[in-house]
């Protein structure tokens, strides 16, 4: 990290190490701190303190405001920074095409890119918080639960570069509709300087004229012996949705100046379409992180495109913060199992139960409302040489399922 004088530090109860002048480092966990870095006490965190003492940080900090403090901290490291900041957002596909983007400037540039889904108020401040004197491109995934929080993230962040994947029916409860899911994202762009670039959707409306605006349709996309080619790149992994991230990613890219290589493999972050080998030559498609109807769908093509003549298994859990739209969303995605030849669908959560409405053709449908029921309906249904696919909303923690599947022990 860029270092920071303890003079610079957010207000707080703040107690430093000996002869300690700077911070080198922003942690939240006191498990992850290391010597030189500043441990912040987020919440529980305070229970912590002599933890993260005893590791070496320089100085432990009780923020008068968590929030705040980190904002402050991002921004102050951020200040310091000469490097390309990209911001990325949208409805599905972020964490997909950060992932992807990353891998892309990696190849010719020292890039910081944020972990996992390091995306709200805690999450981006401490992605700035690891750029160095010589980081060149960052990139951020920003989330948002409700307008104003991604217009608070990019006064941190500053970004230069905005890009939406997509827009679609997801934070119903708090935006209202799917129009409130536009406004909301667009939060990104207006936060753009004059000269940055918008990489966006094709129809999505862009009201300012001092920016430049990158349009990404439909990619033209061909798939063979296990990897996909699109734009000159021939990338290892063939999931459809993957491909419209990598359309995004390769925007940016040529935003950002960077070449593009002529192939790429990518890392993806946890429980993202990994895929794991079950009994009998079965796979597993763990898909767990999180849903909304519009990646619902593309995990269930996913799974219709893996299953290579395996039966096709989607275990499915609710879809969360979908308003009182959510029943008529549950059924669509119950609709599209059986559109796409789905043999087996196991829904768990009281929600789950729309999917069976909409899923007539479907050979064999269970519904249970407690996760207990469900990993019990799982072991009775999944048979070795299956294709199954496991995806919900986060706060379901569909992983135990995959543990069960794949005989992962505690």
């Amino acid at each position: 990290m860029i270092p920071l004088a303890l003079a610079d530090l957010p207000p707080g109860r703040l107690e430093t190490a000996p002869r300690a002048e700077e911070i080198t480092g922003v942690k939240i966990d006191s498990r992850l701190v290391e010597p030189g870095d500043l441990f912040v006490a987020v919440g529980r965190g305070v229970e912590f303190l002599q933890d993260a003492r005893a590791r070496g940080a320089a100085a432990t900090l009780v923020p008068d405001d968590a929030f705040a403090a980190m904002a402050a901290l991002g921004a102050a490291v951020r200040d310091r920074s000469s490097a390309r900041i990209v911001g990325i957002t949208g409805s599905m596909g972020k964490t997909g095409t950060k992932d992807i983007l990353a891998a892309l400037c990696r190849l010719n540039a020292r890039v910081v890119a944020a972990e996992a889904s390091f995306n709200n108020e805690l999450g981006v401040p401490l992605t700035l918080c690891r750029l160095e004197p010589d980081t060149e491109v960052c990139i951020l995934e920003l989330a948002m639960r409700g307008f104003g929080q991604i217009a608070e993230l990019c006064a941190s962040a500053r970004p230069e570069i905005g890009a939406i994947t997509n827009i679609g029916p997801v934070h119903l409860e708090l935006v209202g509709d799917v129009e409130g899911v536009r406004r909301a994202k667009a939060e990104l762009l207006e936060a753009l300087p004059p000269g940055g670039t918008a990489v966006v959707p094709e129809d999505f409306p862009v009201e300012r004229d001092d920016i430049r605006v990158v349009r990404v349709g439909v990619p033209e996309v061909v798939v063979e012996d296990g990897r996909t080619f699109l734009g000159g790149v021939s990338f290892g992994f063939t999931a459809r949705h993957q491909a419209a991230n990598a359309a995004v990613a390769l925007a940016v890219l040529d935003a950002l100046g960077l070449p593009r290589p002529a192939r790429l493999d990518v890392e993806f972050s946890r429980w993202r379409g990994e895929e794991l080998p079950l009994p009998g030559g079965g796979l597993l498609v763990n898909d767990c992180y999180n849903a909304n109807p519009v990646s619902m769908r593309a995990a269930l093509q996913l799974l219709a495109d893996r299953a290579e003549g395996r039966r096709r298994v989607a275990i499915l859990g609710d879809m969360a913060e979908l308003g009182p739209a959510g029943p008529s969303y549950h059924r669509e995605v119950g609709a599209a199992a059986a559109e796409l030849g789905v043999d087996v669908l196991v829904a768990i959560g009281p929600l789950a139960r729309g999917y069976l409405d909409g899923a007539q053709g479907v050979a064999t449908v269970r519904w249970t409302p407690s996760l207990e029921e469900g990993l019990a309906a799982v072991g009775e249904v999944v048979a070795p040489g299956d294709c199954v696919l496991v995806k919900a909303s986060r706060a379901m923690g569909l992983e135990v399922v995959v543990d069960m599947l794949a005989g992962v022990t505690a």
